[in-house]
């Protein structure tokens, strides 16, 4: 079996790359964890300026396995649903605690917790004819991951509202519109314009840290930090999952 997910480092690069396009880059739990060891790999290695979180194939992520969200549906109350749950979240929040400046380059789309993990990092670089979508609401889930807090603070209440609450999908080009992205570009330019953002954080690794540590730190979640998000969104999906496992 192929690897879940792969890191590769040069000149003071990282790209973590999902590697299940069969199932547009869906967060497995080995997956996920695959993600988390990776960071702490990254994090430990000082020479690292700059971390790019991209998916193979035509897809960047779209969100959590569907076997195991049936699998919490049946019974959200036991305790491996909660940890394999808890692993897949684990793995966007390790991403956004990651020390080195984040970029996501994003082909395909992002969905649910695939748009949960693109805006866990610092920066998204899109093609413009992506699709970003909660996705959430449109299969019976309440959003989970942090979603509405990560959503909101990155666009603001209404277009937050209008992806999470009312199904809205926007396009890459769009997204740059709306503040959601840096940058729309050619879906085979992608990669190559996160690497050219990447350069110059990737040349002075101590320095970029300490930035992206202060830059979040000034800058970071109003109102209700991350992890109280996660928890209070918590209860409310798995809820949703037991719902819809007993309505199946």
């Amino acid at each position: 079996m192929s690897e879940p997910l792969t890191l590769e480092r040069q000149d003071g690069i990282a790209v973590l790359t999902m590697r299940a396009p069969a199932t547009r880059n869906a967060l497995t739990v080995a997956m996920a964890q695959a993600m988390i060891d990776a960071c702490e790999t990254i994090d430990g290695d000082a020479q690292i300026g700059a971390v790019i979180v991209t998916g193979e194939g035509r897809y960047f992520c779209a969100g959590g396995d569907r076997g195991t969200l049936a699998a919490a549906g049946k019974d959200p109350a036991d305790p491996a649903s909660y940890r394999d749950i808890g692993t897949i979240y684990g793995a966007f929040a390790r991403v956004g605690a990651l020390a080195p400046p984040t970029i996501a380059a994003i082909r395909g789309g992002a969905v649910g917790a695939g748009l949960n993990l693109a805006l866990a990092t610092d920066l998204r670089v899109v093609a413009n004819d992506a699709k970003l979508l909660s996705g959430f609401l449109p299969i019976g889930l309440h959003p989970g991951g942090g979603h509405s807090l990560l959503l909101s603070r990155a666009v603001g209440r209404e277009t937050a509202n209008a992806m999470q609450l009312f199904g809205a999908t926007i396009t890459g080009a769009e997204a740059v519109a709306r503040g959601l992205a840096w940058v729309a570009v050619a879906s085979e330019e992608v990669e190559a314009t996160a690497r050219r953002l990447a350069e110059i954080p990737s040349k002075d690794p101590e320095l970029a840290r300490r930035t992206a540590r202060s830059m979040r730190t000034i800058a970071g979640p109003p109102g209700m930090s991350w992890a109280a998000a996660l928890d209070l969104e918590r209860a409310s999906q798995m809820w949703s999952m037991r719902r819809k496992d007993l309505a199946s």
